[in-house]
């Protein structure tokens, strides 16, 4: 059995696959001084001929232990999941199809933004209603590959 046991989503972390969405560090006051905007927190990228959409996502909600053997990229443009209630959810990424998949748990006040070609499993969240706001690509192309392991991997309890 192929094992995997997840680590803390932190900026520092997730760098090389994406952005962590969360309202840390530096901001400004805003609306008479009644708002902190935590300002351009993630690399959009949509590529040429495109543009940014907004969709909603109602994923069911998985469990830990987890099981799994597909992984995705969006060669096209990158993809942003922004968590429309407070419980954490499960994000897998892997540098490649064919290196060790990483899994990391948000906080429950965190979304990703995962960067263009980024390979990352599919939408994992441990709690109904399991939704998401998601900023992604809009274009007359496809932007979708999968990728099916020969063997599972499995996400284990932190």
């Amino acid at each position: 059995m192929r094992l995997i046991r997840p680590v803390p989503l932190t900026a520092t972390a997730f760098a090389p696959f994406g952005d962590v969405l969360d309202a840390t560090g530096e901001h400004r006051l805003i609306n008479a001084g009644l708002c902190r905007r935590h300002h351009d927190r993630a690399a959009l990228d949509f590529g040429q001929d495109a543009r940014a959409g907004i969709s909603i996502f109602q994923a069911e909600p998985r469990a830990l232990p987890y099981e799994f053997d597909l992984i995705e990229r969006h060669p096209e443009g990158s993809q942003a999941f922004i968590p429309m209630t407070e419980h954490p959810f499960l994000v897998i990424v892997a540098t490649g199809p064919d290196a060790q998949p990483q899994a990391f748990l948000t906080n429950g006040a965190q979304g990703i933004n995962l960067h263009r070609g980024t390979w990352h499993g599919v939408l994992t969240p441990l709690f109904a209603p399991g939704l998401f706001a998601v900023v992604d690509r809009i274009g007359p192309t496809p932007n979708l590959e999968e990728h099916r392991y020969t063997q599972p991997w499995t996400v284990l309890a932190p």
